[in-house]
């Protein structure tokens, strides 16, 4: 993996865990998702209109496609993540979604792409996986009578998976844009946020009157990622420009080390120690996929 691919991914790793961080914090719900997608479309405009716009007039269907699947995918992706932050701990829900979401990544990356794990490859799925049995089972697994405690890890658990296995799917889409298309990493996540708009906006209208509250409320959450989302992905599609998929998955997946120490130290989470010992499992096994 070349060193400049690297250095991209672990500055997106950081930038990923700290916007990840204000979302929990926010306590988001759909006022959130419009505002954020409101705040990146209107924050990076200036930025993608002068970098698009000679690229954009000679995009075909099939890139115009991929971008809004893209955009439905993500959006999927960002409200099973604020779900699961309202129903369970940063600390269970951010390392069971990135310690998923690489290890479904890599192995899409060889049916896809045809490219291919190794040995080290096939350990590293294997640490990814005993990593979130740790961290969202934990001591859980022997221990009687921690009934609320148990429930919160079992919500964390299931809103994880399902948010891994969207990252798996807007991962592998957005790969084949930037690798195979050639489109525009900045231009590709900047429309995917615009076009997130119309598909947040049917269920905000609903509940219209909660909007500005929310927003009175969540603003610097929301211009924090606003700020740190679109930069950490878009440092990754450039990655993914240069390096395999199979090893730029996973490696940014580093940011659960970083998430699991804001997680318990920050917001003062239980059982701190044995969910870092199970980040720490995950963060080993991408190494070895990485590696």
């Amino acid at each position: 993996m070349p060193g400049s691919a690297l250095a991209l991914v672990l500055a997106a790793a950081l930038l990923h865990a700290i916007w990840n961080l204000g979302a929990k914090k926010a306590d988001g719900n759909h006022h959130f998702v419009l505002a954020s997608a409101l705040a990146v479309s209107l924050l990076w405009a200036p930025l993608a209109l002068y970098l698009g716009w000679d690229e954009l007039p000679r995009w075909s269907l099939t890139a115009w496609l991929a971008v809004l699947l893209s955009a439905v995918l993500h959006l999927l992706y960002f409200n099973a993540l604020l779900a699961g932050y309202r129903a369970s701990d940063l600390s269970i829900v951010y390392p069971v979604a990135r310690g998923s979401g690489p290890a479904l990544s890599a192995m899409a990356a060889v049916l896809i792409f045809g490219e291919r794990l190794g040995l080290a490859g096939t350990l590293g799925l294997l640490g990814v996986v005993g990593g979130i049995v740790l961290i969202a089972a934990g001591p859980g697994l022997w221990r009687r009578g921690d009934q609320q405690s148990a429930r919160r890890r079992s919500l964390g658990l299931a809103w994880g998976a399902l948010t891994g296995a969207l990252i798996c799917a807007y991962t592998v889409v957005d790969a084949y844009s930037v690798k195979v298309l050639l489109l525009s990493p900045l231009l590709l996540d900047w429309l995917c946020n615009v076009l997130r708009v119309p598909f947040a906006l049917p269920q905000v209208l609903r509940d219209a009157s909660g909007f500005m509250p929310a927003l009175r409320r969540q603003w610097p959450y929301v211009l924090l990622m606003a700020v740190c989302s679109p930069l950490a992905y878009i440092l990754v599609l450039y990655a993914m420009q240069m390096a395999p998929l199979s090893r730029v998955a996973p490696m940014r997946e580093l940011s659960m080390l970083i998430a699991a120490l804001l997680g318990g130290q920050l917001l003062k989470e239980d059982e701190r120690h044995w969910r870092l010992l199970g980040a720490g499992c995950i963060a080993g096994g991408v190494i070895a996929l990485a590696l």
